[in-house]
């Protein structure tokens, strides 16, 4: 049985090559598109290339990262084709995109925007560079109605649902984000490996530690990062063999 991988990168907007290249060693037929250009804004789910993975395999593990996961969490429920997800630094939500002010979906399905959490632009950073977890956190205490209608309905997931977070995650709160997620799945097959020290970005091994993207605090530190990636790397390879 062949297992192809969809590989999503976060915000930064760059492609996990080098990710690719180590899940292709695996002997994985691996996908890693760049996705977005500038904008993370209505961007249909169904422009990503599951087409071209079905053709060619008999199983399709989605695998994404930060804003990557939204989508692989959203494809994994929309899309049954998807028989696992891999969420990296995940969220339970759909965020808005803000531009100037204006706030729209970041995906559509069918044509249709999806619910979205709207970000709180009254929330200001007191820290430089500023950590984004605060936001988030006020901007779903504030928007309680759009978040539940913006929840991700894992629980149409039909494969299992591997979860890695760190606790010192200074973009979004990933570990709480993690535990929603696992409680909205509730008895279906779900796992979350986190680590109390690591931030938004972990490091598989082999792996170089990623730059670029916007100006912002991730949290962790490079030997927390690499333990995290570390101690998920057996359930990722356990996940993409099964």
């Amino acid at each position: 049985m062949s297992t192809g991988v969809l590989l999503l990168h976060g915000s930064s907007g760059t492609p996990d090559l080098e990710r690719a290249r180590i899940l292709e060693a695996e002997g994985y037929d691996v996908l890693a598109p760049q996705w977005f250009d500038a904008r993370i804004s209505e961007i249909p789910l169904e422009s990503f290339p599951l087409d071209e993975l079905t053709e060619r395999n008999d199983r399709i593990v989605v695998m994404g990262v930060s804003r990557g996961a939204e989508a692989a969490l959203l494809l994994g429920a929309l899309d049954e084709r998807v028989d696992a997800v891999i969420a990296l630094a995940p969220t339970a939500y759909v965020w808005a995109w803000n531009d100037a002010g204006h706030q729209t979906s970041a995906w559509t399905w069918q044509g249709e925007p999806l619910p979205f959490v709207p970000l709180d632009l009254s929330w200001q950073p007191d820290d430089d560079p500023p950590s984004f977890t605060p936001w988030y956190r006020q901007s779903l205490e504030r928007y309680g109605a759009e978040a539940e209608a913006a929840r991700i309905p894992v629980e149409r997931i039909r494969g299992e649902v591997l979860l890695t977070a760190g606790g010192d995650d200074r973009v979004w709160p990933s570990v709480e984000f993690a535990e929603r997620i696992a409680s909205a799945r509730n008895h279906l097959p779900t796992r979350i490996i986190a680590a109390a020290r690591a931030g938004h970005r972990l490091i598989f091994p082999g792996e170089t530690p990623k730059a670029g993207g916007q100006r912002m605090a991730r949290g962790g530190t490079g030997e927390a990062d690499r333990e995290l990636g570390a101690l998920a790397w057996r359930d990722v390879r356990r996940v993409l063999a099964a």
